[in-house]
């Protein structure tokens, strides 16, 4: 035999060693049926034809010396740990290893996390009701899902857990972290974390409950204008935001004059459902796309025909703990000037993981793609720029001496609708809106109403419905 380069040229009378070698270890038929240059030598053998077959690349083939490494490694843990080790213990570490070094999202779902998985996108799970990550060694709330235990004892996005009870999250695999957090309903979990802006170590005492999350919320927030929140993007989710509109608009008697749709720490889900959630609100074009090396990780989500907002106006209100799928949502809707997008800068999670099974109760999550905007705008660690930044402040109504008017003049002149004194004006409302106590949401709902104000048809359009 003569290599030259990669390939392999191989003349009939010294192709009869090679192929008995195939045959002696392994079955002749196996070696034809399995391994395709095989075949294409054995066939050149019985026509007397000189066979040229490429050798696979050097680089993309295993590494045997690693792979001694491995086994070498494997071998003393067994021989010499200080305590007999399971050869199954090892290695499903040595699998979660593999995993984890590669990104904070991709990890090894052992029969109980796969449960939790499910459990989680299906909207009822028992636990604290945050969503978390790693950073540093720490693990670092995303997010706490609204009206759960977390969110109710004051957790933040952002915050830091350095301690589970008493013990150091330091050194803990997410996994790990998260089984502490799960627990029996009506337990006390305390949690220490570091915050931002905090001088030292914060305890916070937690909880445990079944966590129902509902996923889409609704109301009026005044005349005309409708607010939907989406804490979570489940599988119905895309549905249920559809209902939550014609909800709104049955409310109002006609088309809204603006729409509030409130993302902020909302920690993502399916991506289905954010698409979906952005086909409602979309008449054409790309949504999103996904790029990975697989064919499979390469995917376009577009729109269908129709918006069944019809135009009406939309701010989209994001935060530090909006991650992936609301980015998704935010940046479609921003590409397509659909709507604009108020808050501060989003967490930037824009990596696509793959639920892949093994067995019926094994399973891995590995990262396979990066999706992007209809504008090619790779969110990863970048994180959605709202268009116009509003940081959460506390709202306070100042006290002032009332002003002198015209109408307080003696023997002023009467203007032609002036109300008589003795009238007393209506009494304001003793139930304080959310605006009223939500900085960004005021900041929100006044951007709509001078958008209405300005624009001739969306009053047209009001008027024709009867408002």
């Amino acid at each position: 035999m003569k290599r030259v380069r990669n390939t392999l040229h191989a003349f009939p009378l010294r192709s009869i060693a090679l192929a008995t070698c195939f045959a002696t270890a392994s079955g002749l038929a196996w070696a034809q049926e399995q391994n395709p240059a095989t075949e294409k030598l054995l066939e050149g053998i019985q026509n007397g034809e000189r066979v040229e077959i490429t050798l696979p690349d050097p680089e993309k083939q295993l590494p045997l010396d690693d792979l001694r490494k491995f086994t070498e490694v494997f071998s003393r843990i067994k021989d010499a740990y200080v305590e007999e080790v399971d050869d199954r213990q090892l290695l499903e570490s040595a699998i979660k290893g593999m995993l984890s070094d590669l990104d904070p999202h991709s990890t090894y779902l052992a029969p109980k996390d796969y449960e939790d998985l499910e459990e989680s996108t299906s909207g009822e799970f028992g636990g604290l009701g945050i969503e978390v990550g790693m950073e540093n060694g720490f693990v670092k709330v995303i997010a706490p899902i609204d009206d759960t235990p977390a969110q109710k004892a004051g957790v933040q996005a952002g915050d830091l857990i350095i301690k589970l009870n008493e013990k150091p999250v330091k050194g803990m695999s997410l996994e790990e972290a998260v089984q502490l957090m799960r627990g029996k309903p009506g337990t006390i979990l305390t949690l220490t974390i570091m915050r931002e802006g905090e001088t030292g170590p914060i305890e916070i005492k937690v909880e445990r409950d079944i966590i129902k999350v509902t996923s889409v919320k609704s109301r009026m927030l005044e005349n005309g204008y409708g607010y939907v929140r989406i804490t979570q993007f489940q599988a119905d989710t895309g549905s249920q935001f559809r209902d939550a509109l014609k909800k709104l608009e049955n409310k109002h008697g006609g088309n809204l004059d603006g729409l509030v749709i409130d993302l902020r720490n909302n920690p993502g889900g399916v991506l289905q459902a954010a698409v979906e959630t952005a086909d409602v609100l979309l008449d054409e074009g790309l949504i999103v796309y996904t790029e990975g090396r697989i064919q499979s990780s390469r995917l376009r989500f577009s729109a269908t025909e129709g918006d069944v907002m019809e135009g009406t106006p939309i701010v989209v209100l994001i935060n530090g703990g909006s991650a992936s799928a609301s980015e998704i949502l935010a940046g479609a809707l921003q590409d397509h000037e659909r709507a604009v997008i108020m808050g501060t800068k989003s967490f930037g999670k824009g990596s696509v993981q793959t639920v892949i099974p093994l067995d019926e109760n094994h399973a891995i999550k590995m990262t396979t793609a990066r999706y992007y905007t209809p504008n090619g705008r790779s969110i990863q660690a970048t994180g959605i720029k709202p268009d116009i930044e509003v940081r959460p402040a506390e709202l306070k109504e100042l006290d002032s001496k009332p002003f002198f008017t015209e109408a307080d003049l003696t023997g002023h002149l009467k203007g032609k609708n002036e109300k008589k004194q003795d009238q007393e004006a209506p009494a304001p409302d003793d139930t304080a809106s959310l605006a009223e106590q939500d900085y960004q949401l005021r900041s929100a709902l006044n951007l709509l109403k001078g958008i209405h104000i300005l624009n001739p048809q969306d009053k047209a359009k009001a008027q024709g419905s009867g408002q």
